[in-house]
């Protein structure tokens, strides 16, 4: 989520020491840098982490969740901070951390 609210802010924000990322259900670090690049982010790979170059607004793309539920309600909510739709595959992974997810962000907006 840091990394998709870096987005939005001003300046470059840099995310380094996560090169444990890579290994949990998916590689978050490239999953993270493809699908913000996805939505029109200006976001660097690093070794161990990623450099977002902030300032420049979102637009909506297709994003595979990669069953990642982490990644999923990330882009839900980049999704409504982007110009037009957002389309997440793999959504319904969020019911393993957050069977309620969608409906509580329902009511936040």
């Amino acid at each position: 989520m840091i990394a998709a609210m870096a987005c939005l802010a001003e300046g470059d924000t840099v995310i380094r020491d996560a090169a444990e990322l890579k290994v949990k259900e998916s590689n978050r670090l490239e999953v993270m840098v493809n699908c913000l690049t996805a939505m029109g982010a200006d976001v660097e790979e690093r070794p161990d982490g990623m450099v977002i170059h902030g300032g420049k607004p979102l637009h909506g793309a297709v994003i595979d969740s990669r069953l990642d539920h982490r990644i999923a309600m990330t882009f839900a909510i980049a999704g409504l901070c982007a110009d037009g739709e957002t389309e997440i595959l793999g959504a319904d992974c969020v019911n393993i951390s957050y069977p309620g997810f969608y409906e509580d962000l329902k009511k936040l907006i």
